[in-house]
Order: structure tokens, then sequence, then C-alpha cells
């Protein structure tokens, strides 16, 4: 009886299996007569956006969710080529940063998913998801018909295929879609320098790569409409990006595509991205809700970007430029003012979209999760504190004859400390005008004040004697992210320091700090000079875990981790003066933080059970 039962037991199983199996069979999506096929029958994309490193893998699910009960049907992400090719040859696609987990999450949701891997992305991350170290070899060019650009792309698109191939629709994956290259139409009127018969090789290129590796879904290109002409590629639905003019739409892609749809709007956005020292860009509720309706009214497949931001952690947030700013450094929260919050929040524009999407949709939505649990912790003291100085004491310098960039110390992100000392006095104006980005100042470890490239602030006066030692603490804030300025992305000190116009080199010395993980130290009790760069540590114990929210308000300038967790930058410039803390990166009993200080020694630290994302303190 029991060899019958075992039997019985091994065939329901493999019926099971086969089963579950034919719920992921093979599809068809397709664009032809003008219109999206799902499976021979026509199908109107209700997309949202959410990149998976800007959320905890363990809250991968909830959002998407989420997506579903708001009334979508597709989810979009990008892929972040430097987020996977850790350094050079290294890919890392497992653990928190294992994209087919998220493809099958969604697909268990019921969300489709369309795939932006670039393998330019912007998206307000560092360096438009290229990595750093292609700077180092002089005869690569991003973005353009350039070999050895070109080679480095199609290594990435091998290893993305690898990775979503198996998952498109037509393998009984949930894949419909694959965008080639991305905003590129920008680009070209950015680089009227480069003809548009060598931008179009180039991105036709990127178009090839990605057939050659196995993409059989539809491509698409995104750009605003009226810049079809040099962003859209031949074999390729071009969509638009921010069009809300439905007639404009139409004819834009009529141009481009035949004089047919299907019409899509790749961007439609429902808040807005943020840097430091700005205002906190919100979009009303009512807008969005015009809007949406405006598009399913006249059968416009669109994408919300985004429906959920999530967060910039580490060093990954990018940034902008413009003619008042030499830099404009993205926060480290990506809310963006999206429906569902940086913490995963339902907002009262998620529940204001919710009804509109269950007035046209038949079936009832399911029900939105419940959101994750919040709690705060009460204040605790930081018991260690080191000066920086101290812990560069351990460390041994690079010495040049002029200071080293970043990419020349084999750095990518994080801090670099340049030092000097002074053989003769020098009285006058310290200038850098090669400052990238955000430096402070030390003559014998007592500050004397900050250089700014987002305020174009290059030069301070100063005054050394013979044997004074000169500390310049610089950071990288991201890397620019978008427009032409992209194509110069060195960070440190880029070009000579002067004092009155001389030129001041021999015997520089270099510290990296790449803060890939807290630097190891042994704390001593000690008096350190107010306004010193410091490190910090302290322990608290929890009864219980839940997001939550670390007040940054009293702090200066600098990053905090979390149990090895680097939660990303904070600034008392604001707007954002909460740093978000995923519950998911804390344990019952023991926990550690760890901050690195710029400006000020903190004394303790407080959480909130909410954030605090548009406070101004300039």
């Amino acid at each position: 009886m029991k060899k019958i039962f075992q039997k019985f037991s091994t065939i329901l199983l493999i019926f099971l299996s086969s089963f579950a199996f034919s719920q992921h069979a093979a599809s068809t999506f397709e664009i032809k007569n003008g219109s999206f096929l799902l499976n021979g029958k026509p199908f109107t994309i209700y997309s949202g956006e959410m990149h998976y490193p800007r959320v905890p893998q363990e809250y991968w699910k909830h959002r998407l969710q989420m997506m579903k009960a708001m009334g979508l049907n597709t989810v979009t992400t990008y892929v972040f080529w430097n987020y996977h090719e850790e350094s050079p040859g290294k890919w890392k696609f497992s653990g928190e940063k294992d994209l087919k987990k998220f493809i099958k999450t969604a697909q268990e949701v019921g969300l489709y998913v369309i795939i932006r891997p670039g393998p330019y992305v912007c998206a307000e991350w560092e360096f438009g998801g290229y990595p750093w170290w292609l700077q180092k070899n002089k005869g690569l060019e991003i973005r353009t018909d350039n070999k050895a650009f070109l080679e480095e792309c199609e290594k990435y698109i091998a290893q993305l295929a690898k990775q979503i191939v198996p998952l498109q629709i037509d393998r009984g994956g949930s894949v419909i879609m694959v965008q080639a290259e991305n905003e590129f139409g920008s680009y070209v009127s950015q680089r009227k320098d480069i003809s548009l018969e060598n931008h179009r090789k180039y991105s036709h290129k990127i178009k090839d790569m990605l057939l050659k590796h196995g993409i059989t879904v539809p491509l698409f290109t995104s750009d605003a409409s009226s810049l079809f002409k040099g962003g859209s590629i031949e074999g390729a639905l071009p969509t638009a990006n921010g069009e809300s003019d439905i007639d404009v739409l139409k004819k834009s892609v009529n141009d481009y595509h035949n004089g047919k749809g299907p019409y899509m709007v790749a961007e439609y956005y429902p808040g807005w991205l943020d840097h430091w020292a700005e205002p906190f860009v919100k979009v009303t509720t009512e807008d969005v809700v015009k809007q949406t309706e405006l598009y399913i009214k006249n059968g416009v497949s669109f994408n919300y970007y985004m429906i959920h931001g999530g967060t910039n952690f580490a060093f990954t947030s990018g940034a902008n430029y413009d003619k008042d700013h030499d830099i404009q450094p993205d926060l480290t929260s990506y809310d963006y003012d999206a429906p569902i919050s940086e913490a995963g929040w339902a907002t009262p524009k998620y529940k204001a979209l919710q009804e509109v999407f269950q007035r046209n949709i038949k079936n009832k939505l399911p029900e939105v999760p419940k959101p994750i649990k919040v709690i705060t912790i009460p204040e605790f003291k930081i018991t260690k504190t080191a000066s920086l100085f101290d812990v560069i004491d351990g460390m041994n310098p690079i010495i040049n004859n002029q200071p080293l960039t970043f990419e020349d110390l084999n750095i990518g992100n994080g801090y670099v400390l340049y030092r000097r000392i002074f053989d003769k006095d020098h009285n006058g104006k310290l200038e850098i005008k090669g400052l990238r980005d955000y430096a402070t100042i030390y003559i014998n470890k007592n500050r004397i004040g900050e250089l700014n490239r987002m305020n174009k602030k290059y030069d301070l006066d100063i005054d050394i004697k013979k044997g004074d030692r000169l500390d310049i603490l610089v950071e990288n804030m991201g890397r620019i992210n978008y427009g032409a300025e992209i194509n110069h992305n060195l960070k440190g000190i880029i070009s000579p320091v002067k004092i009155n116009e001389n030129e001041i080199s021999g015997n520089w010395e270099m510290f990296p700090l790449s803060f890939d993980e807290f630097p190891k130290h042994h704390f001593k009790v000690k008096s350190i000079p107010k306004n010193s760069p410091v490190i910090q540590e302290a322990e608290f114990n929890l009864n219980e875990t839940g997001d939550t929210f670390l007040d940054t308000r009293n702090f200066g300038k600098g990053i905090v981790f979390i149990n090895g967790k680097n939660l990303g930058r904070y600034w008392k410039v604001g707007p954002q003066q909460t740093l978000y803390l995923p519950g998911v990166w804390l344990k019952k009993g023991k926990n550690v933080i760890q901050i690195f200080e710029q400006l000020n020694s903190n004394t303790s630290v407080k959480t909130l059970d909410h954030p605090i994302l548009d406070q101004l303190n300039l």
C-alpha cells in the first residue's frame, strides 16, 4: 500500500509540475497591424517602472503586488550595467542582484516585464549605468561608434542576454519587450559635433547586438516626440517620453513607424527627480489622474516613470548640471513623489489611480498588500569617535608630482584625501578649478573652508606657513548621468592645484577611501579638533525589526552604514533630512551603526516613523 501511495504521489507531482509549467507555457507578444498583440489579441500596456537595485530583494514581491493591486499589468525596469559588472570582467547576477528572480517574481504576481538595458540608462543613476573604469581607456569614447566602447557594450549585452533570453514570453517567461539604447534623440541633439549618420551607426549596432544575442521579443526606443529623428532605430517601435498630447504622439509615431501604431508613452511622469539643495518637486494627483484617464480613453499604452522609485543606496545616485550649477547631485532618496512611496506606502496618488483603473477594468482588483511594519528606535548615544586623520595615519600614501584622479588611483566612488607639506610660506588664493566635486580644506587638521562644484566655488583665501600640512578631502558626489557632459566624468582633482595662479607640484600624497566597506579602526579615547572629519560607531539593541527613518537633521554631511549596509549620503542642506532604513537590514538583538561625518561630530542617533524629504536648510 505504501508503494502504491508513493507511486500515486509521484504521478500527482509530475501532473502538478506539468500543470504549473503549462501556466507559463510559451505565448506570443508582437506588434502587428498597428497594435500590440498578446496571443493574437489586442493588448494595452499599463506599466509602472521600478528598478530592482533600488529596493531590497525581500521587498520586491510586496512592491510588485502593489502595482498589480493598483491595476497595472506590466512592470518596467532598467538594468544598470555598472551594478552587475562590479569590476572589469567580474559579473554578479545573484543575491540582491538576481535579475532572473525579479522577472520571475513579477510573473508570479501576474505582471509582464519590459526590460530597458541601455547600455546607457540615465535614471539619475551613477554615470548613467556605465562602469567608471571605461574612462581609464583613453581611446574609448562612450555612446558613439567607437570600437573599444562597442566591444565593452557587447560583453555586457552577452551577459545580460543570459539572464533575460530564457525568460522572454515566447519561451514561457514574462518579458514582452526590450529597449534599444535610451533617449538617444536627446544625446544626438546635444552632440551636433557628431554627424547624424555616425550617431545612427552606433544606435543600430546596439540593436544588432541585442538581436545577435537572442532577443526575439519586440524592440523599442524612447525619446521625446520631437527627437525621434535622432533617436528612432529601424526595426524598433518608437515610443514617446512625457508626451501628453495624443495627436502629437500619434503623428510622431506614424512619421517613424510606417504610418501606424501602436502608440505608447514609455515614460509618463507622475512625479519628478530631486537634487540636493533644491526644492523637492511634486506633481499633483489631479494632473496625474487626468492624464491617465486621457491615455486610457484613447487606447494609449503607457508606463509610469516612476511608479515606485525606491532608494539610491550607497554611492549609486547620479547627477545633472545646468547653467547655474556645474553639477546637481541627486538625492539618496528616489521617492520621486511616485504613487508608491520610497518605503512602499500607498499614497493618495496611488489610491486615486487605483480608482481610475478599477472603473476601466472588468475584474475586481486584488487587495492592496499591507504596508511593511514601521518602528522607531529609542534615541541612543554614539559611543565611539575617531578622527579620519588617525585612520589615515595607518595607511600608505600614493605619491605623485601632481594630484591624481579617482580613476588614476583605481577608485570609483567615495573619497580621496590629498595631502601636501609645504617648504615655504604661501598667502593668497587657493584655486582648484579641477575639483570634482566637493572638498573640505584643512591646515594642520584645522578646517578652514569648503569648496563646492555645485555652487561653482573653486577657490578660497589661504595662509600657509613653512612646515604646514594641507589636507584636501574630496568627495565624488555622483557622476553626471545625462547630457553631453557625461563624457567628462573624471573625479577627484583633475587639474593642477594653484595658489595665486602658481601651480603647486611635487610630493602630493593621496589616500583613497572607497568606503566599499567601513574602515576597521581601533577606537581610542582622545581629543579631536573641532570640525574634523570623523568615523563613528555605536551599537543598539532591538526586540523587533521594521522599517524606520534615520533623522539626520543634526548631522552635517556624510554616509551611514547599518550592519555593513551603506544607506547612502546625507547632507544638512536638504531637502532630504532622513535616510530610509529597510527593516530587513536590521536584526533582533545587537545592531551596529557606523557613520562617516565630514563636517561635525554627532553625539546621538534618532529615528522617525516617517520621512522628511522636503525641508531645505540652506
